[in-house]
């Protein structure tokens, strides 16, 4: 194993509980972190990879449930609550805030690494498109205001003449300004500057003429 695999973070107040869950998904191939308490977990700096978080419910301060609420608001890793004992509401609350799963103690080692892979796998596409966004934000920062006020217009398909009267400004200056978005965006069509935009969460211009 390199630096770059996936890690699975287990935090259990039971020791035999971690060595046992360390063991077995040590044996499925993946890296281990573990801890005794949430409060070393979230203390720990984790690293820049794909990883899960297997997380006991009842634990000495502060609760499963509490850790995964204190991680809702960041890039938290998918959660699989594991519990010794059978609690309904718990569970559904876990579920609702995002948990990847809910296991009773004792529970089958197979059904664990199945929500060990699913959760990695969804870390990694919410890694993937974290990523892309960041990507997309850099290229976005590179456009001056006048270009991120042209913006709107393009990807709603408004014809240089119509954005340059709505702006204020010439025909031609608005081909400039759309040729300096496409650049510095990095698009390679008008389709795909329209996909860039949506994922940064800029609307398309409304037709007020309509």
């Amino acid at each position: 194993m390199n630096s770059e695999s996936p890690v699975v973070f287990v935090v259990d107040d039971d020791h035999r509980v971690r060595e046992a869950l360390s063991s077995l998904i040590s044996s499925a191939g993946f890296r281990v972190a573990v801890f005794a308490s949430a409060a070393e977990f979230l203390e720990y700096e984790q690293p820049d990879v794909a990883s899960c978080l297997v997380l006991d419910l009842q634990l000495p301060g502060t609760n499963g449930l509490e850790v995964q609420q204190q991680l809702a608001a960041g890039d938290a890793p998918p959660i699989i609550f594991i519990s010794g004992h059978g609690d309904v509401p718990s569970s559904v609350r876990a579920m609702k805030a995002g948990a990847i799963e809910f296991l009773s103690k004792p529970f089958d080692d197979g059904e664990l690494l199945q929500a060990i892979d699913t959760a990695i796998d969804r870390d990694r596409i919410a890694r993937q498109k974290r990523s892309e966004l960041a990507e997309l934000q850099r290229h976005y920062d590179l456009l001056t205001p006048r270009e991120r006020e042209v913006l709107p217009f393009v990807v709603a398909g408004f014809a240089n003449k119509q954005t340059g009267a709505d702006l204020g400004t010439s025909e031609i200056t608005i081909g400039v300004h759309r040729g300096q978005i496409m650049r510095k965006m990095g698009a390679k069509s008008l389709a795909e500057l329209v996909r860039m935009a949506d994922k940064l969460g800029i609307a398309p211009m409304l037709d007020r003429s309509k």
